[in-house]
């Protein structure tokens, strides 16, 4: 591994155009040790990686050579397989995701390991939608000891993060895309489209929570349309749709609220508007619980976001809501880490100027506290 990872570096070299001196200057190594550490006579240290990795745009995991990363992905998309913007999207997607999870790989290498629990899946289910709830019931209860309450909370992409440390990105892509789960030995991490439809956004971090909770190992496949029967019907969607349906939609509390209610329009659209779902999701749910009857399903099922929210006086809420699903949002838990390596002087100031998407020059002037304000001395 170490005459690879020198080999490499030589190479880098080469290819610079400069002097091995030169070159060490360039990447803010001391010129002496770098010559050792190609020698093999002392080892490159994590700093000196990052450095030059930082310098030549490669990733610390090339310079060490290890192999392409392998992922457990589950994708989700919304239009036909036959629509060339799906694979567009899908390749777009996959890519970002391929690019957080090197960052992350980088990580692990500088001793920064990300912790996300895994939870055994009930084989004694009968089924995988019971499974699926089984998975959610002990999430939420984990999350729960946390403080985070999954149901409640309308920024789901950050609870998500503060209970589970998954990483959640929500990325710019074109339309018929909404979101992909990537496990790997070192990072796992969602990747969601923007949308003005934030019910469908939420439902599909929940959704890709539960491929990312249940540990399955799918390799990476494209779920075309998320209401097609074919796609319905495979056991881990099912269980993944029974996870989200459970984690945002608990049996329990839509029990005791029911028992407290006397359905009406307004009823209905206060509790959807209280639970962040959409009425279509909560009617059904609701029929599945056989807490309304099918025609009070069918009524409610109805009603647009834009309904519910006018009949619980909630538009505000609900352009607040629609104005954050349809943001780019970076993973925080990677930003906080990726600094944190470079504070511990670990890593350079560039993968963290990458990542949350400003110049590395001006980053490290805000950094420093130069131009913060007028002088106030005499």
């Amino acid at each position: 591994m170490a005459g690879d990872t020198a080999a490499r570096v030589r190479q880098l070299i080469a290819e610079s155009g400069l002097t091995q001196a030169e070159f060490a200057i360039k990447a803010g190594l001391d010129a002496p040790k770098l010559s050792k550490s190609l020698s093999g006579v002392r080892r490159f240290t994590s700093l000196d990686l990052a450095r030059i990795a930082d310098l030549c745009d490669v990733s610390v995991d090339w310079l060490l050579g290890v192999g392409p990363l392998t992922t457990s992905t589950a994708a989700r998309t919304s239009t036909p397989s036959t629509a060339p913007k799906t694979s567009t999207s899908a390749e777009a997607a996959i890519s970002e995701a391929e690019r957080l999870a090197q960052l992350r790989a980088d990580l692990v290498f500088l001793g920064y390991r990300q912790d996300v629990p895994r939870f055994e899946i009930d084989r004694a289910a009968s089924s995988p939608v019971n499974q699926g709830r089984i998975l959610a019931i002990r999430a939420t209860a984990y999350a729960a000891e946390k403080g985070v309450v999954l149901w409640r909370s309308q920024d789901l992409a950050g609870a998500v993060e503060a209970a589970f440390g998954v990483d959640v990105r929500v990325h710019r892509l074109t339309d018929g895309f909404d979101g992909l789960s990537w496990s790997d030995g070192n990072s796992s991490l969602i990747v969601v489209g923007t949308s003005e439809v934030p019910a469908r956004q939420r439902f599909t971090i929940a959704h890709e929570l539960g491929h990312l909770l249940a540990g399955e190992d799918q390799a990476l496949h494209l779920d075309v349309n998320i209401n097609d029967a074919h796609h319905r019907r495979r056991p881990s969607e099912k269980r993944a749709n029974a996870f989200a349906a459970e984690a945002l939609l608990p049996a329990e509390l839509l029990r005791d609220r029911a028992r407290d209610i006397t359905w009406s329009i307004e009823a209905f659209a206060q509790l959807a508007c209280d639970l962040w779902v959409s009425p279509s999701a909560l009617a059904w749910r609701l029929f599945d619980l056989q807490l309304i009857d099918k025609s009070r399903c069918d009524s409610f099922g109805a009603l647009t976001a834009w309904d519910v929210a006018r009949k619980a006086n909630a538009v505000e809420s609900l352009g607040e809501w629609i104005q954050q699903t349809s943001r780019p949002r970076t993973p925080v838990p990677l930003v906080r880490t990726t600094f944190q390596a470079y504070a511990d002087g670990k890593a350079t100031l560039r993968p963290y100027a990458n990542l949350i998407g400003v110049d590395t020059d001006t980053l490290r002037q805000a950094i420093s506290g130069l131009g913060e304000g007028p002088s106030f001395e005499s």
